[in-house]
C-alpha cells in the first residue's frame, strides 16, 4: 500500500481510502447494501475488473469490508461493509454535500444509476408533516426507476417501481436533482422538459421551506439558473 509517510490523521485516512475508486466502492455498500462482484460492477462504470478486485482486497485487508458466502438461491460470495467502514458514512455525506456545487450540468458521456438519488434524498429531504399519511414519489429517469417512500417522518429510497405512487418525476438526472435540492422549482425544472404527473403538493411536505442557492461557499456553488441549464 502507497503511504504518504505522514504522522497526521488526515493522511492515514488517504493511505487507506484515498486511492481512485476506493470510496465509491464504499458509496455503492452504503447505498445499496450487501452487494455481490457483479452489482458492484454495475454501479462503478467504468472500472477495470482487475483494479475493482484490488481495491476490493486492500479494503479488506484494512478491515473496512469482509466477504460472506451467500447460501441458495443467491450462492454467490456478497461484500458488506465492516463497522469501520459503515463509520465512512458522514464522510461520504460531507462530500456528497459539497459535490452538488459541480453538478451544474450533466457531462456528455456521464453515466448515472437511479440508486445515486439517495444521496440527495437524504441530503436535502426531510419530511416536515411526520404524522401525515405515507407517501411515494417515483422517479423515473436514464437507468431504472427509484421510490422515494415517506412514512412517519422516515424518507427511504429504493430502486423499483411504487404500485400507486403519489407523483412521478421523469426526465434527466439534472432535473430531478433541481428540484429534489431545491435549487430550482417544479414549474422551472418542467419548463426545462421534466414531467411531473401526479399530487405536486406532495413536493410542499418534503423540500425546504426555501430554497437553497448555494452548498457551502458562494465559490462555485451551484447556481438556480445553472441548474436548470440544458445539458
Amino acid at each position: 500500500m502507497r503511504t504518504y509517510g505522514q504522522y497526521c490523521s488526515v493522511a492515514k485516512a488517504l493511505d487507506v481510502v484515498g486511492d481512485r475508486w476506493t470510496l465509491l466502492i464504499v458509496r455503492e455498500l452504503l447505498v445499496q447494501g450487501p452487494c455481490r462482484y457483479t452489482d458492484l460492477r454495475n454501479g462503478l462504470p467504468g472500472i477495470a475488473t482487475n483494479l475493482l478486485a484490488d481495491r476490493l482486497r486492500q479494503l479488506e485487508a484494512a478491515a473496512l469490508l469482509r466477504r460472506e458466502a451467500a447460501p441458495p438461491p443467491v450462492a454467490t460470495t456478497l461484500f458488506h461493509l465492516t463497522e469501520a467502514g459503515a463509520e465512512l458514512a458522514p464522510v461520504l455525506d460531507a462530500l456528497g454535500g459539497w459535490g452538488t456545487r459541480f453538478m451544474a450540468q450533466q457531462d456528455e458521456g456521464d453515466e448515472f444509476r437511479s440508486h445515486w438519488f439517495a444521496f440527495p434524498v437524504s441530503l436535502f429531504l426531510r419530511d416536515r408533516s411526520p404524522t401525515g399519511p405515507p407517501v411515494s414519489i417515483e422517479l423515473r429517469s436514464t437507468d431504472q426507476p427509484a421510490v422515494v417512500e415517506v412514512a412517519d417522518g422516515v424518507i427511504r429510497t429504493r430502486v423499483g417501481t411504487a404500485p400507486a405512487p403519489d407523483l412521478v418525476l421523469s426526465g434527466p438526472p439534472s432535473l430531478i436533482l433541481a428540484v429534489l435540492s431545491g435549487h430550482a422549482s417544479l414549474r422551472e425544472a418542467q419548463d426545462h422538459g421534466l414531467e411531473a404527473v401526479g399530487d405536486h403538493t406532495v413536493l410542499d411536505r418534503l423540500l425546504p421551506e426555501k430554497s437553497m442557492t448555494s452548498c457551502g461557499s458562494s465559490r462555485g456553488a451551484l447556481d438556480r439558473r445553472d441548474v436548470i441549464r440544458p445539458g
